[in-house]
């Protein structure tokens, strides 16, 4: 037990430590969140804002300054932890497949990336939900944050699976913006026509943005949109799991065990395999 909990918690260090190293996301964290939130607040109108809130069947007319301000919420939080993630596993993919194919377990090694996931929308989801408190208090600031942190957790997994599969990091970048816009714009009536389409229901950040409404100007729980947004968690998440086993598995013993010979790569090149048919 103690070796699991050594190992599981080396991997866990080692990810904090690569997260802490990303400045730029760390900046955005600090600064990004409290300007978009309060440039939402005081650049929108405060006209009331029709729409029908299909988490709790009400109609409701909420300032839409403040409606807006919620939407920013969601897209920073979803877009800095999505951020961050597919960083982490774009760049320590590679080091990740060395420690599995040196013998590291890769359940400790998902175990630990799970733990980075959950600590970091956390404090993510929090920090977001308390600056927009500083401006209007939400009806459900805890359903609200609760809400944050599932589209959190929703977008890491996803920057997970972009990591593992792009090759080139803008790539991942744009899919992750342009994932993100679409998601976040198309339900909030101050910006779509269409927000009362029943298509929206099928956006990744659907139950997140239902539960964090309701939670700002209802006061109607919606734990069934905050499970349909763990829904969404949870298949990203297995997606990001068979990414990231096709990643970390040994191929110089599937070559061996096929009736190859491995030859030792050429210097300086660690990640690749050749071999030669026996």
């Amino acid at each position: 037990m103690r070796r699991h909990l050594a190992l599981y918690a080396t991997a866990a260090r080692y990810d904090l430590v690569e997260h802490s190293r990303n400045r730029f996301a760390m900046l955005l964290i600090v600064l990004y969140i409290p300007l978009w939130i309060s440039l939402a607040y005081a650049a929108i109108p405060e006209r009331a804002a029709p729409l029908h809130l299909r988490s709790t069947g009400q109609h409701l007319a909420p300032a839409g300054n403040e409606l807006t301000q919620i939407t920013g919420a969601i897209n920073a939080v979803t877009l800095i932890t999505g951020f961050m993630m597919f960083a982490a596993t774009f760049t320590g993919h590679r080091f990740d497949r060395r420690l599995a194919m040196a013998g590291y377990p890769r359940l400790h090694l998902i175990a630990a990336k799970a733990t980075c996931l959950t600590l970091t929308s956390a404090f993510i989801a929090v920090y977001a939900a308390a600056v927009t408190c500083l401006s209007w208090t939400p009806k459900q600031p805890l359903q609200l944050a609760a809400a944050l942190f599932c589209a959190a957790m929703t977008y890491g997994a996803i920057g997970v699976v972009l990591g593992s599969v792009l090759r080139r990091e803008v790539e991942g970048m744009f899919a992750l913006i342009m994932i993100s816009v679409i998601d976040v714009l198309l339900p909030n009536p101050m910006w779509s026509s269409g927000a009362d389409s029943s298509l929206i229901r099928f956006l990744p950040s659907y139950g997140a943005s239902q539960a964090a409404t309701a939670a700002g100007f209802s006061t109607t729980p919606t734990p069934t949109h905050l499970a349909i947004e763990l829904l969404w968690f949870t298949g990203a998440a297995l997606l990001a799991l068979l990414t990231f086993h096709r990643r970390t598995r040994n191929t110089h013993h599937k070559a061996q065990r096929s009736g190859a010979v491995a030859v030792a790569p050429p210097p300086g090149d660690t990640d690749s395999a050749y071999s030669l048919d026996a």
